[in-house]
């Protein structure tokens, strides 16, 4: 049995992240507010709407400075204020002002890739990295596992996780697939390995790349995965601190 360490939501796909005391979990449905909206860009093949495959939206993996973005949800207005280390604040309603967004984040785009085009609605499943309204579970003892490979401390906001759990074994969670977890009182079945990429590599305080953190799984580990998604089998609410358990 484990213990909830940390809640994450990234409203828009790549572009900022919030921590989060409790949630509510709905079953079928992705956690709230996370991945809402992406942003394409002009090589896409998508407007939004309905889930599309990651290479559609510009990402961390091709433009690392997208790392660094934090980002804070005004739940009642639905309005998203961005922050990043080497720009001002923008506050925008992602509905309406596509437009405000691409501009403020033009200066991280790098000059060689796609440009950003438009800021758009996910469909029902949110536009995680399945095809499936996935949500993302990490472990701390994991993170350790990696952060001893490398000799040093980093930041595990690099996983993109939305519910970090303490109190399990390294790499245990990949034992859980085909399993139900009861996680405060909702449940989540596991359903696959989460296959790591470049955006890992980034410094999520100044959106750097800075640590191979794809050849440290792959040497040490002998593999390139981190986490597991899961699904809601059964809403229910999680908060820090709360219980997690394999049924």
């Amino acid at each position: 049995m484990g213990l909830v360490k940390a809640l994450w939501r990234h409203p828009i796909k790549a572009h900022g992240r919030e921590s989060v005391g409790h949630v509510v979990l709905t079953e079928g449905q992705t956690f709230p507010w996370d991945r809402r909206y992406a942003v394409t860009h002009e090589a896409a093949k998508t407007d939004g709407g309905e889930w599309a495959s990651c290479a559609n939206f510009s990402r961390a993996a091709k433009a690392p400075a997208l790392m660094a973005i934090t980002a804070k949800v005004d739940e009642a207005t639905g309005k998203i204020t961005l922050s990043h280390p080497d720009l001002w604040d923008v506050t925008l309603d992602p509905a309406t002002q596509s437009d405000k967004l691409i501009q403020w984040v033009r200066p991280l785009m790098p000059a060689d890739r796609a440009a950003s085009t438009k800021l758009v609605p996910a469909g029902a499943a949110g536009m995680t990295d399945s095809a499936f309204p996935s949500i993302s579970i990490h472990t701390t003892a994991s993170h350790r596992a990696v952060e001893g490979r490398l000799g040093r401390a980093i930041s595990p906001e690099r996983w993109r996780g939305n519910i970090w759990l303490d109190g399990f074994a390294p790499w245990e969670e990949f034992d859980w697939i085909g399993k139900t977890l009861r996680i405060g009182t909702a449940e989540l079945e596991v359903r696959e390995r989460i296959t790591r990429c470049l955006a890992t590599t980034a410094n999520p305080e100044t959106g750097h790349r800075d640590t191979d953190t794809l050849g440290v799984l792959n040497d040490s580990f002998e593999h390139q995965n981190f986490g597991v998604y899961a699904v809601v089998t059964k809403s229910g609410d999680i908060a820090l601190g709360d219980t997690a358990e394999v049924l």
